[in-house]
């Protein structure tokens, strides 16, 4: 069911919605079949305005929540990559001041590094080198993390720990951006929404046939707001499919930052 979710994401945000709105419109105009039909019998039943308006306080109740929950990933993404980015700046700046080959070493690692992390975050969902690049990744790591403990052996002194400190931080951070990259809208949620919108449309059609008056531009009207609030909710919960995705920037600029390397100056004449 995962994947399907998946499946139908990467098809485009403008080809789920045009088939979410066909989905809503025709379940809209069957209900107004059957409730043109129950008028016709006189078997119009009491209070079904009452349901129908409880039935859309619902959905737009959820779909509150669901945003929300999509929205809260969004920006728990986007936060992840500033973090990540900054720990790898620091990491490369304590590489660069220890005064160490394996030191240089390290904070040229970092700059590829970074290089890495930013086609991590550029991939898409069906990329065929994302795999490759979680394994670089890793490998990148070890290599840096063997060069730290060479250092620390060598040197067990405060400067020699704050960068395995700075190191290890990066790291860490680079799992729990993985994470929140991999993590996407339960498939239950998903489906929740979807079954609710149609039986929604489909009330609102019944209850639209019962008074026989279509209301079509109105009831349309209605379903491109559904329509795009949940393409929205969709495509802020993805995180590597649709239009609304996590920039690299944050890593861009501390590439940046890395150019020119560090220049020690001379002491200032007394």
């Amino acid at each position: 069911m995962e994947n399907l979710v998946q499946e139908i994401a990467a098809a485009g945000a403008l080809a789920f919605a045009a088939a979410l709105f066909l989905v809503q419109a025709t379940a809209r105009e069957v209900g107004y079949i059957f409730g043109h039909r129950a008028a016709d019998q006189e078997a119009t039943p009491e209070g079904v305005g009452v349901v129908v308006g409880g039935m859309l306080g619902l959905l737009a109740f959820v779909l509150a929540l669901t945003l929300s929950f999509a929205s809260a990933r969004h920006q728990e993404r986007r936060d992840g990559t500033l973090a990540e980015a900054n720990a790898i700046g620091t990491a490369w700046l304590r590489a660069q001041a220890i005064g160490h080959p394996r030191g240089t070493e390290i904070a040229r690692l970092l700059e590829d590094y970074t290089r890495v992390r930013i086609d991590f975050v550029r991939a898409d969902l069906h990329s065929p080198g994302l795999d490759g690049l979680t394994a670089r990744t890793n490998a990148m790591q070890s290599e840096m993390w063997g060069h730290v403990t060479a250092i620390v052996r060598e040197r067990p002194d405060p400067v020699a720990t704050a960068l395995m400190a700075a190191l290890n931080e990066a790291f860490d951070l680079a799992m729990a951006e993985r994470f929140a990259f991999s993590f996407t809208m339960p498939p239950q949620l998903f489906w929740l929404l979807i079954g609710m919108t149609t039986l929604t449309m489909a009330a609102l059609g019944y209850q639209l046939g019962l008074r026989r008056r279509p209301l079509r531009i109105l009831s349309f009207l209605l379903l491109a707001m559904w329509t795009a609030t949940m393409t929205v909710i969709l495509d802020l919960g993805a995180a590597r499919v649709g239009d609304i995705r996590v920039g690299a920037g944050v890593y861009e600029w501390t590439l940046q930052g890395f150019e020119g390397g560090v220049a020690v100056p001379p002491l200032p004449g007394r």
